[in-house]
């Protein structure tokens, strides 16, 4: 799951793209490194002995990769090489033998680190983040994902202040020196990209464990955390215990060291990172216990610890061969996270949560001006591909495989894609071939997916013919055209659905008198599929588990969507029903909004929710998901042109409407459910989920504020706390600045729960939020250089409080553009996700659109604009 920035500030006004299709092999390869670390703040010395053999016919130059680096020497086996050439990025040394031993010293200031990759120091630690690019920051290498050595690495520091150094594969030696500093030293046997490696030095808490792998292996586990932070480790490291064990049960792959390591740090720019052996986590995704950590923080902390176990075999034992198919590592393993949490949890909250993020924010993705296939075709800066299209619509597109193959055969596709590509690093090609020739199914339309970027309309009309009881299922199908590519080709979707007789029972599927499958393939821009042997005219669920990642067209009468609620045997299907439900009145009353009118919202569509907030045999949680309105972002996403106020007033209106007329309900619930005692099951957290769902609607009735001051003041656990503190700052309650204030005395000390509060600080919806927010920013808590810190208060205000963002002086648009200024300079990484609003300026108004575009010129004509900025900021100016 690691995103990179790249460390290199251009001040060139027109960085290079690269083309996927322009790939072509090393000319050279490095089969063995040698690495030593003598590590100071301001000066850590490094060494690098590679082991260099050609590959190339002709004797080419070796060209490696730099980046701020002060090189001391260069030896070519043991004597000092001179025939060589430094440029700004690059070293390149001429006249090579064919296979020989390269010695580069370099020295490096981790201290002065602020973009967070290569070395760096992270609090009083040293921490490496290498991958995409950030290994060159560490010495001059090959660096890329298809060359792959074993890695040998010491490291030597202060023993009193570091008496923790780590690297990957299994420790073999150690010692201690004169001055009070010491070394360890690191073996990986498994031949690895520089993108994998890792280095972390400090001084931490340790919690360990052990593991029995399938095979009788036992496997040492450490957790190393920030001094004190060891009674938060616990969770994470069940998490990784069931991660190992799923694994095996599920995929039978079992993990091949003698030790797993986790390190959590504070400053890091991405979730976590994967490297062999030793996994860098961003602390937020490690430190858990009930008085810091919302159940939320738990399943994200699940989710996140077997990502990165996962990718132990789908990305490090088989890597990607170069960035363009990073999809082949990020989109898999994010599907077998997806498959771990929904095996252990609700497998429909776990989709409805994952496709959430689909509908939302990768449908803008693929509308905006970055839109671009799982498999980009060129890049600038490769750290902007670190997106949701290839991480979470690449899942989407492996679970269409999954679902086209079915678990037996797909099983036998990842058994014979490691039997070909242990040890090597592979193309997203040679997963589909893998699949394909182990299933004997035809994936060859079913490649287009790799290659077409955008979402697809499903559009499906409906047609019953009483007298040949034949039902006909007409399903079209076109792409809308996307940055940089124009032409669009039909796809291969795989279309489920079900039918169903007046009284909710399930009609098989026949055709010409045989039974056929739920699953239509649907391959061409248009095809009629006729059911024969229906007897009444049937109500249809389409799209059940959102079987592909498409936008659906089917004109629903309420009555339908009502009875799917009720009927539907997927849950998945009736939650899915409800949204459109909602989405219809949504729709509906943003245009009377606009006309000057007031909110229609039928007694008979409360009824509906009411039904399903009553009904027992539902899983609270999923209850709970059934009662959350679509956000005001996704909803913008159904228009061409957003109306930022309507949306806001319409889902306001909305939320109190079923408040106010399920208030009874709501209440009932709301106690039923108060628990003596917390803990992490997933029955408790569902029965949590429904009770702070109904107190969220319960903040905007007239007792309101006393039930969230009474959740409060009793809580126990961070889940009820900011449950009654979401519910006071949505609605505005009066206790609201109490309860942020308590919580800000109470926490300010920890950054990592005071990111909980900066959020809510940054989504307070109150006129002034902007004037807010920057007050919050003087807060002893707040750190611009926290990527943490930036995320939670910054991106919470331009990113998901869209009403005061998109304010019509456009000040909120002048305040990013002034952070973004600033990170520039220090980390434009972040600053390459937060100007991701501004991407989208095309979709507003005419006057918002100019605001926005001045602000995008202002950022463009900046000296020293970073790369990661300036593929972003060209390409929405170029719209």
């Amino acid at each position: 799951m690691a995103e990179q920035s790249t460390a290199e500030q251009s001040t060139v006004t027109q960085p290079t793209a690269k083309y996927r299709a322009n790939y072509r092999a090393p000319d050279y390869t490095i089969t063995d490194i040698a690495l030593e670390f003598d590590l100071h703040d301001t000066e850590t010395h490094v060494v690098a002995v590679s082991q260099v053999k050609r590959l190339a016919e002709t004797d080419e130059d070796l060209v490696l990769d730099g980046d701020g680096l002060n090189l001391e020497r260069i030896e070519v086996n043991g004597k000092a090489w001179s025939d060589y050439d430094e440029a700004e990025a690059s070293l390149t040394l001429r006249g090579l033998p064919a296979e020989f031993e390269l010695t580069i010293e370099t020295k490096i200031n981790p201290e002065a680190n602020t973009l967070l990759e290569g070395l760096y120091k992270s609090g009083g630690g040293f921490c490496t983040q290498c991958e995409a690019e950030g290994f060159r920051r560490i010495t001059f290498y090959l660096d890329r994902p298809d060359v792959l050595a074993r890695f040998t690495t010491k490291v030597i520091a202060d023993k009193a202040q570091f008496p923790y150094l780590l690297s990957n594969g299994n420790r073999i030696d150690s010692g201690d020196l004169d001055n009070g500093r010491h070394w360890v030293q690191w073996q990986d046997p498994f031949p690895k990209p520089s993108y994998l490696f890792a280095l972390v030095a400090g001084d931490f808490d340790v919690l360990r464990d052990k593991y029995t792998t399938m095979s009788g292996r036992n496997v040492e586990l450490e957790i190393f955390v920030d001094k004190g932070n060891l009674d938060r480790a616990d969770y994470a490291m069940t998490s990784l215990i069931n991660s190992m064990k799923w694994d095996e049960d599920r995929f039978g792959l079992e993990y091949d060291l003698d030790i797993y390591m986790i390190v959590a740090v504070d400053f890091f720019n991405m979730g976590a990172m994967e490297n062999k052996g030793l996994n860098v986590f961003n602390s937020k995704f490690v430190l858990a216990n009930s008085k810091t950590a919302t159940d939320t923080d738990y399943q994200g902390i699940e989710a996140v610890i077997g990502h990165e176990y996962f990718h132990n075999w789908t990305g490090n034992r088989v890597t990607c061969r170069d960035w363009f198919q990073l999809s082949l590592k990020e989109g898999l393993t994010v599907f077998r996270d997806q498959e771990f949490s929904s095996d252990l949890g609700s497998r429909a909250v776990n989709r409805i949560n994952n496709v959430r993020i689909v509908r939302g924010p990768q449908f803008a993705e693929d509308r905006g001006p970055m839109s671009h296939p799982i498999r980009p075709e060129k890049v600038i800066e490769m750290n902007n591909f670190y997106t949701l299209t290839v991480y979470e619509k690449g899942s989407e597109v492996i679970r269409m495989m999954h679902t086209l193959l079915g678990e037996d055969k797909f099983q036998a596709g990842m058994k014979l894609y490691f039997e070909r590509h242990d040890g090597t690093a592979a193309t997203c090609d040679d997963f589909v071939q893998a699949m394909e020739d182990a299933s004997g199914i035809d994936l060859t339309l079913f490649r287009r997916w790799y290659s077409q970027s955008g979402t697809p309309v499903v559009k499906v009309t409906t047609d019953f013919d009483v007298e040949q009881k034949c039902y006909r299922v007409t399903v079209q199908q076109q792409t809308e055209p996307t940055a940089g590519q124009e032409e669009k080709l039909p796809l291969h979707i795989p279309l489920d659905i079900e039918l169903y007789d007046s009284l909710g029972n399930p009609i098989g599927l026949q055709c010409n008198g045989e039974p056929v499958k739920n699953l239509l393939d649907v391959t061409a821009s248009e095809q009629i599929f006729e059911f024969t042997n229906v007897h009444e005219k049937p109500v249809i669920s389409l799209l059940r588990e959102f079987s592909a990642p498409v936008i659906l067209e089917y004109n629903y009468s309420d009555e339908e969507l009502v009875f799917l609620m009720v009927h539907a045997r997927n849950e998945f299907a009736r939650w899915d029903a409800g949204q459109i439900l909602l989405a219809k009145y949504i729709r509906n009353n943003v245009e009377r909004v606009q006309k000057g009118g007031s909110i229609d919202f039928p007694a008979s569509v409360v009824d509906a929710f009411r039904g399903a907030l009553l009904d027992e045999k539902l899983d609270p949680a999923f209850i709970a998901e059934m009662l959350t309105l679509p956000s005001e972002n996704e909803i913008a996403g159904w228009y061409k042109t957003v109306d930022v106020d309507a949306i806001n007033i319409v889902v306001g209106q909305i939320e109190k409407i079923l408040a106010t007329e399920m208030e009874d309900e709501f209440t009932a619930i709301y106690h039923s459910l108060a628990q003596a005692e917390y803990n992490t099951s997933h029955e408790a957290m569902a029965k949590r989920a429904l009770r702070n769902c109904c107190l969220g609607y319960l903040a905007y009735t007239e007792a309101g504020n006393q039930l969230v001051t009474e959740q409060y003041n009793h809580s126990d656990n961070m889940t009820d706390t900011m449950a009654a503190m979401s519910a006071a700052n949505d609605a505005q309650l009066v206790c609201r600045e109490s309860q942020m204030a308590d919580f800000s005395d109470k926490w300010t000390h920890d950054g990592l729960v005071m990111d909980k509060w900066f959020i809510l600080q940054g989504k307070n919806p109150v006129e002034n939020s902007l004037e807010k927010v920057r007050q919050t920013m003087t807060h002893p808590a707040f750190d611009l250089k926290n990527p943490n810190r930036t995320r939670s208060l910054v991106a919470s205000f331009c990113a998901n409080n869209p009403v005061r963002f998109h304010a019509k002086d456009g000040s909120g648009y002048q305040f990013l553009s002034e952070i973004l200024t600033e990170l520039n300079s220090s980390n434009p990484q972040v600053a390459s996700r937060l100007i991701e609003p501004f991407l989208k300026y095309r979709q507003y108004d005419v006057q918002r659109q100019a605001l926005m575009r001045t602000e995008l010129e202002k950022l463009a004509k900046l000296d020293n604009l970073a790369k990661d900025l300036f593929e972003k900021v060209q390409k929405a100016l170029d719209q």
